[in-house]
C-alpha cells in the first residue's frame, strides 16, 4: 500500500492539496482513501460533503474519512485511559477534567496512525491530510520515541507493581494498575507501535511538504524537512502553492509581488533539491467540490503519477576510508549551529532543534569515540576513532 502524508504550516493549502491528489489518483483508476488527521477537520468542507469516522464513498475509486482521535484512543488505549481517569478522580479532579488530562501526550497522533493502518489492506493509495507541521512531526516520530522509552519503562513498572502492589494496597488509598493495564500496555508497545514504526519506515510511505512563497513558511518547512529526515521519514515532493498566474505577472500592480515570488521559488528549488517541486497557481476562488479538486490535481501532477514515489529515500550510511570510520547522516537544510552530536554507550545521539534521535552504531564502530562532526552540503558527517572526547559539537 502506498501512503502519503501531507503537512505544512497552517493555512498553506495542505487540505486542498491532499484532496486534489486523492481525486486525481482515483480518476486515474487507483483505489484511494483520503483521510483527515487534523483535529480541526476541513476535508469535508473541501469535498463539500459531511464526513465521519467511517469511510464514505465520494466517487468511483475514492473514499473519504475524518478520523476522530478521541474515539480511536478509547479503542486502542481504553484500559490505560480508564486507569488514569480513575487515579485523577481519586485525587479530587472532576470527571470531565480528568478525562481531558488522561489524554496522554502524543496519544492522538498514535491513534491516528493506528486508524490509518486498519485500512491498509482495502486501498492501493491512502492520502492523509495531517495537522500543521509540529503535530505531524510528533505523528511520524512518536512511534520510535515512545517504543524506545516504554520498552525500557514497562518491565520496571511491572516489577515494582508485582512486588509493591500487595503491600501498597494495605497502606495507600490510591488505585493501582491491574494486570489488564499492563496487558494493554504490552500490546501497545510490542505489537501496535512496532507495526507503526515499520509503516513509517516503509519505502512506500512518504511525506509531501506544502508551502507558499513566504519567508516564515519557507523557514518552518526547511526545519521540518531537516527533522523529518533525521528520523529517516522520506519526503518525496514539495508543493509550492498560490503562485501568481503568468497572466497577471506582467501587470504593473503585481510586478514586485511576481518578482519576489520568483525569487522565493528559486530559493525553494535550491533548499529542497533534489526533491521534485510541484507548482500550484493562485486561484480566483477556493478549490472545493470533486470536479474542481480533480482538475486541480490533474494540473498539479501533469507529468507525474500522484501515487508514485517521486524521489528516492535517503538513509544513514556507515563506512570506512583512509581516515577511519564515519557515518553520513542525511540532514538537508541543517545548520551547524542548530545541531548537537554526542555518543552515549553504543548509540549516536543527534539533536536538531527540539528533536532528538538515537542511532544504534555498528559493533565495530560502537566502542570508538566521536572525533569530529561537520555539515557538508545536505549531510552531517560524523568521524570516529580519534581524540579523547566522547561527544562533539558541530
Amino acid at each position: 500500500m502506498r501512503l502519503v502524508l501531507y503537512t505544512g504550516k497552517g493555512g498553506v493549502g495542505k487540505t486542498t492539496t491532499a484532496a486534489a491528489t486523492a481525486a486525481c489518483a482515483a480518476a486515474r483508476g487507483t483505489r484511494t482513501l483520503v483521510a483527515s488527521a487534523d483535529s480541526a477537520h476541513s476535508l469535508g468542507d473541501v469535498l463539500e460533503l459531511r464526513l465521519g469516522p467511517k469511510p464514505i464513498r465520494v466517487a468511483e475509486n475514492l473514499d473519504a474519512i475524518e478520523i476522530d482521535a478521541r474515539v480511536e484512543m478509547i479503542r486502542h488505549w481504553g484500559t490505560i485511559r480508564d486507569f488514569l481517569v480513575e487515579v485523577l478522580r481519586h485525587q479530587g479532579i472532576e470527571g470531565v477534567v480528568a478525562e481531558e488530562l488522561a489524554m496522554l501526550p502524543g496519544a492522538e497522533e498514535v491513534t491516528t496512525l493506528l486508524a490509518v493502518e486498519e485500512y491498509a489492506g482495502r486501498y492501493d493509495f491512502i492520502v492523509v491530510d495531517c495537522a500543521p507541521t509540529d503535530s505531524t512531526l510528533r505523528l511520524v516520530t512518536l512511534p520510535e520515541v515512545a517504543h524506545r522509552a516504554l520498552r525500557l519503562l514497562l518491565p520496571l513498572m511491572q516489577a515494582v507493581s508485582s512486588v509493591g502492589a500487595p503491600l501498597a494496597r494495605r497502606f495507600v488509598d490510591i488505585p493501582l494498575p491491574g494486570s489488564e493495564v499492563f496487558r494493554d500496555a504490552e500490546t501497545l508497545i510490542y505489537d501496535k507501535l512496532k507495526v507503526l514504526r515499520q509503516r513509517i519506515g516503509d519505502p512506500e510511505t512518504s511525506i509531501r511538504l506544502v508551502l507558499t512563497p513566504e519567508r516564515m513558511v519557507i523557514d518552518e518547512t526547511r526545519r521540518a524537512h531537516t527533522e523529518l529526515t533525521l528520523f529517516e521519514v522520506a519526503c518525496d515532493a514539495v508543493v509550492l502553492n498560490r503562485l501568481l498566474p503568468e497572466a497577471v505577472a506582467g501587470e504593473e500592480f503585481f510586478a514586485d509581488w511576481s518578482r519576489l515570488q520568483q525569487e522565493r521559488r528559486q530559493e525553494v528549488e535550491a533548499l529542497f533539491a533534489p526533491l521534485p517541486l510541484l507548482l500550484a497557481p493562485l486561484r480566483e476562488d477556493e478549490v472545493t467540490g470533486l470536479a474542481s479538486l480533480a482538475q486541480h490535481g490533474q494540473e498539479l501532477f501533469a507529468s507525474h503519477d500522484p501515487a508514485a514515489v517521486l524521489a528516492a529515500r535517503t538513509r544513514v550510511r556507515f563506512g570506512r576510508d583512509d581516515d577511519g570510520y564515519f557515518a553520513v547522516v542525511p540532514l538537508p537544510g541543517a545548520r551547524a549551529a542548530d545541531l548537537g552530536v554526542v555518543k552515549i554507550e553504543d548509540e549516536l545521539v543527534i539533536t536538531s532543534g527540539t528533536q532528538r534521535r538515537a542511532l544504534a552504531l555498528p559493533r565495530r564502530i560502537a566502542p570508538l569515540p566521536v572525533a569530529r562532526a561537520r555539515v557538508e552540503g545536505p549531510d552531517l558527517i560524523v568521524r570516529f576513532g580519534s581524540g579523547a572526547d566522547a561527544g562533539a559539537r558541530v
